[in-house]
């Protein structure tokens, strides 16, 4: 078994475990126990995916089959001089 040691617990936090461990007829080591024993076992849930959601939400009602738009040129870009004049002047 391996041990470790917490310094630095202020008084009230180390009063209020000593007061839990009584209250559970337990000793304040093993109160600790327990307590890093429930709060690690606890699931942790998987981070989440935006995307992986929504498909989630919508899947109940089924697929949608999208029609694929053809591919045009890329515009060219608007050109903005002149509009607000000579900025660096």
């Amino acid at each position: 078994m391996a041990s470790i040691t917490v310094r630095n617990l202020d008084e009230d936090l180390k009063r209020r475990l000593r007061i839990r461990a009584a209250r559970n007829e337990r000793s304040m080591e093993q109160e600790v126990r327990d307590i890093l024993r429930a709060a690690l076992d606890q699931e942790v849930a998987p981070a989440r995916n935006l995307g992986t959601e929504i498909h989630n939400l919508f899947k109940p009602f089924g697929e949608v089959e999208l029609e694929i738009l053809p591919r045009e040129a890329m515009r060219e870009l608007p050109r903005f001089d002149g509009i607000l004049g000579d900025v660096h002047s």
